[in-house]
């Protein structure tokens, strides 16, 4: 499904797409629906969430950096339903720590996909070998805890 609307500011440094309820009712996936979203020819995956009484497709920074688009701007955004298994590529780091403490292990596996993306991320993001080794020290001690 596709539609034309402003990337909106919305707040802080967020900023969101507002999805017309048709669309949402359109995709069939309920009210907080799985997406592949494209927008400037760039296509992340995400979810269309209900946030003050409308929906709303989130763009992080690094989407938007990603597209080349900016807050204020209006682009044509294409929808369709993602029902692809979410997994996170976890990096070899991070999961031999987690091989190594199986009760970290056990509680990565009940994390959403978006907790487990995020934290992975957090270390794929460390610039220097012994940021990366904090990240996945307090990754493993978040979850021991």
């Amino acid at each position: 499904m596709e539609f034309t609307t402003e990337l909106e500011a919305t707040g802080g440094t967020t900023t969101g797409f507002v999805v017309p309820d048709e669309v949402v009712e359109g995709l069939g996936g309920g009210r907080r629906p799985k997406v592949a979203a494209t927008v400037a020819g760039h296509t992340w995956r995400t979810s269309i969430a209900s946030m003050g009484g409308r929906f709303l497709l989130g763009a992080s920074a690094a989407v938007r950096e990603a597209a080349g688009i900016a807050a204020g701007e209006t682009h044509t955004v294409t929808v369709v339903l993602d029902d692809a298994p979410r997994t996170v590529e976890v990096p070899d780091d991070l999961a031999a720590a987690l091989a190594a403490e199986p009760a970290a292990a056990s509680a990565w596996a009940a994390l959403t996909y978006s907790a487990q993306r995020r934290h992975a991320e957090a270390v794929l993001a460390a610039k220097k070998p012994e940021t990366r080794a904090r990240r996945v020290e307090s990754v493993v001690a978040a979850l021991r805890a």
